[in-house]
């Protein structure tokens, strides 16, 4: 992931997907203070950083070095749903980017992000989509599932949380991976989709996915190989 996510193209076109949303939906304040939970080798945290004050998370404890020596920010260790070594109210915007899956108690991770936020401050999820395309990919990335929207809804809502905006993404490149993904089950082939491709297949991969920075947040999008989402805290 280290090696990988400065250029494969998911990484990349996420990132503008991401910054898109960011700048354009949630509108941080100036100078905002922001948290990413579950930072991997820090791959995000430059993004963010244009956006205020970041500050992060790993529990893992490679990546955790990995991302602070690249970002300069100190990473500190937690494990959802356990934050308790997080300020409560200090956050105008946290970023859960494709970690809610990785953790059993999900309810749980929402409710106690939920307390680290200012009133009005938002939750920036995004996590992979549709049971139905369970396969190699997430069992080598220790998945304990992937989300439909009215389980993100009802999850938002059972922790207090208001959805300002619940989208599939990755729609443009969904049917060349859910048919790879069907395809890999009835061949019983497990395919983790993580290969670095050839340069301009790379290349040609992001620039589809990256279109979606102008899409996501201004018209519907019908489906997706994952979800993004906008959660806010409206009371304390």
């Amino acid at each position: 992931m280290a090696d990988d996510a400065a250029h494969h193209w998911w990484f990349v076109a996420r990132r503008r997907i991401l910054a898109s949303l960011i700048k354009n939906f949630i509108r941080p304040p100036n100078n905002a203070r922001i948290l990413e939970i579950g930072c991997g080798t820090g791959h995000n945290l430059a993004m963010l950083s244009r956006f205020g004050h970041v500050e992060a998370t790993e529990l893992d404890d490679h990546a955790r070095e990995i991302a602070s020596a690249k970002s300069g920010v100190q990473v500190i260790e937690a494990a959802l749903p356990d934050l308790s070594m997080v300020a409560d109210g200090r956050y105008d915007l946290i970023a859960l980017l494709d970690v809610l899956e990785h953790v059993r108690d999900d309810l749980g991770s929402l409710i106690a992000i939920r307390d680290c936020l200012k009133i009005d401050g938002a939750l920036l999820v995004t996590v992979p989509a549709n049971p139905w395309m369970w396969s190699a990919h997430d069992k080598s990335h220790h998945h304990y599932r992937r989300y439909r929207k009215r389980e993100i809804e009802t999850l938002a809502r059972k922790a207090g949380l208001r959805v300002d905006l619940l989208s599939p993404f990755n729609t443009l490149l969904f049917p060349l991976i859910a048919t790879a993904r069907l395809f890999a089950k009835v061949t019983k082939r497990d395919l983790t989709d993580d290969a670095m491709p050839a340069p301009t297949i790379n290349r040609l991969l992001t620039r589809l996915f990256g279109l979606e920075a102008h899409l996501i947040g201004r018209i519907p999008m019908p489906f997706g190989v994952s979800l993004v989402a906008v959660l806010r805290r409206v009371q304390a």
